[in-house]
């Protein structure tokens, strides 16, 4: 049985075209809308479509604690599909063709590919198309001798876990600022599940962040690697990964678009430095980390 959990904030401008390419894909009845206190009508527009709604204060969201609390509530799914607000399903078969993955027993949790969504720019678009390439793959924790970091990655703005894999390592940890998705991950290959990713399940979904919103994200991944250690002891550190998006980018804005590559490499600079100041974020005061971090009421709860 296959249960659908969206977390959403003030999601009316994504709405029409997001629930609408969701219905394709599922009965209203299985979707689980989790709203931290929209202002803009959103939980209203979810009961209509006939989603159910459950109503959180926007103090008590975390990205970790939020989706586990959202998988307790569900306890009749074994496969548990997430996505974000802003993840607009490509077509009627992306979750279909993302849960058959799950056909192969050892899979304990899959991802599918994020497109650029329509009218990204050169920076925008090179970002997905090097993290979610068009071939499918599903690999195991040996995979980590050739991918590093990346054999635990996993975006829960389109994915899927088995329930009882999720189970099994404790579910998603309320406490992190982010990465909630990648940390489970890594506990599930240490425990011998595969991850699958598969590229004809496919989402809409990017980000044109300004220069000091993407400073902040490398804040909070920063934050999560010093915190949870052991996604670079066990691993191995972002630094190679790092650089091989940095050639990557350029080459595709020489080849796209040139002029953007100042741009592209005074936010790589931003993003470096964002990073290694997460990393150091235990000799900062709650008040810089506030300021300098995407997720503000994280910073709330820490004080």
């Amino acid at each position: 049985m296959i249960r659908v959990v969206v977390p959403t904030l003030n999601a009316a401008s994504h709405w029409i075209r997001f629930a609408s390419a969701l219905l394709q894909c599922v009965r209203a009845e299985d979707v689980l809308i989790v709203d931290s206190s929209s202002g803009d009508g959103t939980p209203e527009f979810a009961r209509a479509a006939g989603f159910r709604v459950l109503s959180i204060e926007q103090a008590q969201f975390s990205h970790g604690g939020t989706r586990q609390m959202a998988a307790e509530l569900m306890p009749e799914a074994d496969i548990l599909v997430f996505l974000t607000q802003d993840a607009i399903l490509a077509d009627a078969t992306s979750i279909k063709n993302l849960v058959a993955c799950f056909e192969d027993p050892a899979v304990g949790v899959a991802y599918g590919r994020q497109l650029p969504k329509p009218g990204a720019g050169a920076i925008e678009t090179h970002a997905r198309l090097f993290n979610y390439s068009d071939t499918s793959y599903t690999h195991a924790l040996s995979n980590r001798e050739c991918l590093g970091i990346k054999a635990a990655f996993v975006s829960n703005s389109f994915s899927a876990y088995r329930r009882s894999a999720l189970m099994a390592i404790g579910g998603f940890r309320p406490e992190v600022i982010l990465g909630e998705d990648t940390l489970a991950a890594a506990h599930m290959l240490m425990m011998g599940w595969k991850i699958a990713y598969v590229a004809h399940a496919c989402v809409y979904h990017s980000h044109s962040y300004t220069c000091m919103q993407e400073f902040k994200r490398y804040f909070d991944i920063g934050v999560l690697h010093r915190r949870e250690r052991l996604l670079l002891e066990r691993f191995g550190k972002a630094d190679v990964e790092g650089k091989r998006f940095v050639m990557s980018e350029l080459s595709f804005l020489m080849a796209r678009d040139p002029i953007q590559i100042p741009l592209a490499l005074a936010r790589t600079a931003f993003k470096l430095a964002a990073y290694r100041l997460g990393r150091i974020e235990q000799k900062l005061s709650p008040r810089v980390k506030r300021h300098l971090s995407m997720h503000q009421y994280f910073w709330t709860e820490q004080v």
